[in-house]
């Protein structure tokens, strides 16, 4: 069995995993999910003075505090950044790294640079209209996000909405600092959800910039589970029984 753990995306925090968690212990592994700073009950330390490194060490802290080793390091979405990052500082910590509809960045990207200039553009609007510090927490509007949100119910939607928290601008902003090419050795492997598995294949394979740190990657894996951009809520069944897989490889 394994120790795991669980990264979330923007917004949310360690109890986004509890459908996942869940059979993931009764299948015997360990399983550790986070909350980041500035998010969730760590909402008192931010989101002001909260950045992509703060995120990164908050992760290694963990890791080195509770003596954790042969870890299958996940991250979803943004949280997926902030495991590369982790995994880059202490990579003989790590088994295995689990990108869930993410990816790992080139050393000196930030979240935001994944975004169309139009897409940023508006969330550099939204975070200065709520302050200059956050990222406001979205609709979450199934009619208006239909790709994103697919396969969550009203009452997922509400919950996605009420325990959300603002995200830290600083983490959106940072960019992500990489020295250790031992992270390259880690198998990694990407949950594409949003994206069909072929079409990840297809772009890692054409040199996608997004991609390229995963290319490099010398043992790389994707597993489909195709849905949402919110697996843990919308097939959390299949992304546990994925990961259970992974961890077991």
């Amino acid at each position: 069995m394994a120790t795991i753990v669980l990264i979330p995306g923007f917004w949310l925090g360690a109890w986004a995993w509890d459908r996942v968690a869940e059979p993931l212990r009764a299948a015997g592994h360990d399983v550790v999910p986070v909350t980041l700073p500035g998010l969730a009950e760590r909402g008192g330390e931010g989101p002001a003075g909260i950045d992509q490194d703060a995120h990164v060490q908050s992760v290694v802290d963990l890791l080195e505090k509770d003596d954790l080793r042969d870890v299958v390091l996940v991250g979803h979405s943004g949280g997926g950044i902030t495991a590369y990052g982790a995994l880059d500082r202490v990579p003989d910590r790590v088994a295995r790294i689990v990108f869930v509809d993410s990816g790992p960045l080139a050393d000196g990207t930030a979240q935001i640079d994944t975004a169309e200039p139009e897409e940023q553009e508006d969330i550099r609007r939204q975070v200065a209209e709520s302050g200059g510090v956050a990222i406001p927490v979205p609709p979450f509007d199934a009619q208006a996000d239909p790709v994103n949100l697919a396969g969550l119910s009203d009452a997922d939607l509400a919950l996605l909405r009420e325990r959300g928290t603002p995200q830290p601008w600083g983490v959106a902003t940072g960019p992500l600092r990489l020295t250790d090419p031992a992270r390259y050795d880690v198998p990694s492997h990407l949950v594409a959800s949003t994206f069909p598995q072929e079409v990840v294949e297809q772009m890692t394979a054409a040199g996608h910039p997004f991609f390229a740190e995963f290319a490099a990657a010398r043992t790389r894996t994707v597993h489909a589970v195709p849905t949402g951009h919110w697996p843990m809520f919308s097939e959390p069944a299949r992304l546990a029984e994925v990961l259970d897989g992974i961890a077991r490889s």
